[in-house]
């Protein structure tokens, strides 16, 4: 089915002209042949895997382990556009962490009925052995990724929000070194904003959960280990924070404290970057068969001797149901209307709006609350007639557990694909730090779906990424 509006393309006005931000880059394009560019790529591929960054796609028959597929030309962002996408952001989360803080305790919003009481008492992500725990500055959500869009008329709007344990800033960061060296000049003439500075901002944000009651907090990084899909990541900002990487057999708790294992002895941890599902983090409190976190943990925790980043339980923040009312949710708590909006969501637990998804399940996008990676998910216009039956049924047996959305057009950016530049579908992920005050860094992770016509953006279902450029005041006036 042909989309009826034709997507925004990053680069090109509907005229066929080079966008203004965009002509530094489309300048230096048109200096290069083929040949070059794909040097250029394969300069760019060596880097990764001279950095050792792979990402894990679990089931496939051959290796695991493969280099995230990366896109040589970077997408641009006018600062104006990120001062709009940077406010949106701040506003966001400050509300989701105020929601978080309010389910967790007295539930106001829940008893004036303005998100209802079952759709965040029966979420799977809602931990009742949160309630009524002191959180530090009210930040559940320390870290969040937040995937925006762009709608064909060039505005940003929020596709969803990862507040769990969201990754992908490890390739944010490795994008913008490769992209250095594969496009020096441009990159120093375009007056293109720092990211350099996200691990301190990281660990800065980190310590302020514990600056309170220990003067210089020992932070640590939780990882399940090396066959996690994003080991990587969790090594790299380790070594990037210059704090410990440890799992959760390093790690044992004593009297409501923990320590970690050290060649030298015991030492006391304050703050635990966690990148391991709530689930897993202790098999007293959660799940007993876990073998990845500490038992002991979560009492630790509740008895306000360690933090844990982000807190377990700010996945209900992040469900793909409760997404529906985050404007509601954004004027209930600051009295304000969301800056970046929400795309159209239908909840299927709703039966009028669940005979509307049956009736259009061939033009619309079908998600698991929740599920997360592009799992769980019917792209309608782009599925078969045995695959709308199959998820006709899922649906009718568990409509709680879905919600669909229309069919997106994805913006295009331009990407070399086989010595030839064609436009491709991208997202946009930006990382928001939310300790003791919020951070948005100036740059994000763009995900390109490379396969053509795809709208698919995941790296575990054939999605690659690219450099962000977000560009300063001034570097909207270089040529």
């Amino acid at each position: 089915m042909e989309p009826a509006v034709a997507p925004y393309d990053e680069m090109l006005t509907p005229a066929q002209d080079v966008r203004p931000h965009y002509a530094a880059l489309a300048n230096r394009l048109s200096t290069l042949g083929a040949q070059e560019l794909s040097e250029r790529q394969r300069t760019l591929e060596r880097f990764f895997l001279l950095q050792g960054i792979t990402f894990t796609v679990y089931g496939g028959e051959s290796s695991t382990e493969r280099i995230i597929p990366t896109d040589l030309l970077p997408r641009i962002i006018p600062s104006d556009e990120w001062t709009k996408i940077e406010r949106g952001l701040t506003q966001r989360l400050r509300a989701l962490n105020m929601f978080l803080a309010d389910i967790y305790g007295d539930q106001q919003i829940l008893m004036d009925g303005v998100v209802p009481r079952e759709l965040v008492l029966q979420a799977p992500s809602y931990r009742r052995e949160m309630q009524h725990l002191f959180v530090p500055h009210q930040a559940f959500a320390n870290v969040c990724g937040s995937d925006l869009i762009r709608q064909p008329d060039g505005s940003f709007a929020v596709l969803e929000d990862n507040l769990r344990v969201p990754s992908g800033v490890s390739y944010m960061l490795a994008n913008r070194e490769a992209s250095k060296r594969v496009f020096p000049g441009t990159f120093r003439g375009a007056g293109v904003r720092s990211i350099d500075r996200y691990p301190d901002l990281l660990l800065a944000t980190l310590k302020s959960m514990a600056a309170d009651w220990r003067p210089d907090p020992q932070v640590v990084v939780l990882t399940p280990g090396v066959y996690n899909s994003a080991y990587f990541e969790h090594a790299y900002l380790a070594r990037l924070m210059g704090a410990p990487l440890v799992e959760g057999r390093d790690l044992v708790v004593h009297d409501n404290r923990v320590y970690m294992r050290t060649t030298t002895g015991l030492r006391r941890v304050d703050v635990i970057y966690r990148r391991v599902d709530d689930d897993f983090i202790d098999p007293l409190t959660f799940r007993r068969d876990s073998g990845l976190g500490a038992a002991g943990l979560f009492n630790a925790y509740r008895a306000g001797a360690v933090v844990i980043c982000n807190a377990p339980g700010t996945g209900v923040a992040d469900d793909k149901a409760v997404y529906a009312y985050v404007p509601e949710i954004i004027r209930y708590y600051l009295g304000e209307d969301a800056i970046l909006p929400n795309i159209e969501t239908y909840l299927c637990r709703d039966p009028s709006q669940l005979s509307y998804v049956l009736a259009n399940l061939d033009k619309l996008v079908v998600k698991a609350v929740g599920a997360s990676g592009g799992y769980g998910m019917l792209v309608g216009p782009h599925s078969t007639q045995a695959q709308r039956e199959e998820f006709a049924d899922a649906l009718k047996a568990d409509p709680a557990n879905y919600i669909a959305q229309p069919t997106i057009q994805l913006s295009t950016a331009p990407c070399l694909v086989d010595q030839t530049i064609e436009p491709r579908h991208v997202d946009l992920r930006p990382f928001i730090l939310c300790g003791d005050k919020i951070t948005v860094t100036p740059g994000a992770l763009t995900r390109v779906a490379l396969r053509k016509g795809s709208l698919v953006v995941n790296s575990s279902q054939g999605g690659g990424s690219k450099d962000t450029w977000v560009l300063d005041d001034a570097g909207e006036l270089r040529p």
